[in-house]
C-alpha cells in the first residue's frame, strides 16, 4: 500500500461509528475507509454519496448493483473492490457463476438482456477510449426511466472515483471473496 493508514486511535471521532459500522458488517474495518478517514470532510463526502447509491428504494437492484462494481473494478485493476464487490455479488446471486463468467458476460449466457445492456454502457463509460452511444441510452430507457440512468451512470462514476482511488494506493483485497488471478486483469 502506498500510504499507510493511521491507528484508530487516530482518527476524527465523528469516524468511528462508521468504522463501527464496517467492522460489524464486514467483520473488519475496510482498509479505504480508514484512507479516506484520514481527511475527514472528505471521507463524509464520499460516505454520503455511497449511502444514495445503496439505499433500499434505489432503482439499481443490488445484484445489478454489483455487477456494476465488480465490472468496473476489474477493468481499473482495483484488487481491493473486485474482492469485496465479487463477495457481495456471489452472496446475492448464491452462486459463483455471474462472478468467473464477468470479464466475458458477451460470450457467456448468464447474463440477461438487461445485465448485457448496463454492462455495455459500464465498460463505455469505463474505458477511456470508448464512448457512450444514443443507442445504447435508448436501450437502457427499455429497464429504466431517466432518473434510474441517471442514477446508473452516477453509481459507474462513483465505483470510478472508488476503484481509481483504491487501485492508485494499491489497497489489497482483505479476504472477502477467494478469486482467481486471472478475475483481476486490465482488458484493453
Amino acid at each position: 500500500m502506498r500510504i499507510p493508514v493511521k491507528e484508530l486511535k487516530d482518527y476524527s471521532i465523528f469516524l468511528k461509528p462508521f468504522f463501527w459500522s464496517q467492522k460489524k458488517r464486514y467483520g473488519k474495518v475496510l482498509i479505504p475507509g480508514l484512507l479516506w478517514g484520514r481527511v475527514p470532510k472528505l471521507f463524509a463526502a464520499v460516505a454520503v454519496l455511497y449511502g444514495v447509491l445503496i439505499r433500499k428504494k434505489s432503482p439499481i437492484s443490488p445484484v445489478i448493483r454489483s455487477i456494476v462494481t465488480v465490472r468496473v473494478s476489474q477493468i481499473n485493476w482495483c484488487r481491493f473492490c473486485v474482492d469485496i464487490n465479487s463477495s457481495t455479488l456471489a452472496k446475492l446471486t448464491n452462486s459463483m457463476d455471474k462472478v468467473e463468467n464477468l470479464e466475458k458476460w458477451r460470450e457467456s449466457d448468464l447474463f440477461d438482456d438487461r445485465e448485457r445492456a448496463i454492462l455495455e454502457y459500464t465498460e463505455a463509460i469505463t474505458y477511456s477510449d470508448r464512448e457512450v452511444t444514443d443507442e445504447m441510452v435508448a436501450l437502457l430507457k427499455n429497464y429504466f426511466d431517466e432518473d434510474g440512468i441517471v442514477e446508473l451512470t452516477g453509481l459507474i462514476a462513483f465505483q470510478n472515483l472508488s476503484s481509481k482511488f483504491n487501485g492508485a494506493l494499491d489497497v489489497a483485497p482483505q479476504g472477502f471473496c477467494k478469486l482467481p488471478s486471472e478475475n483481476i486483469k486490465h482488458e484493453t
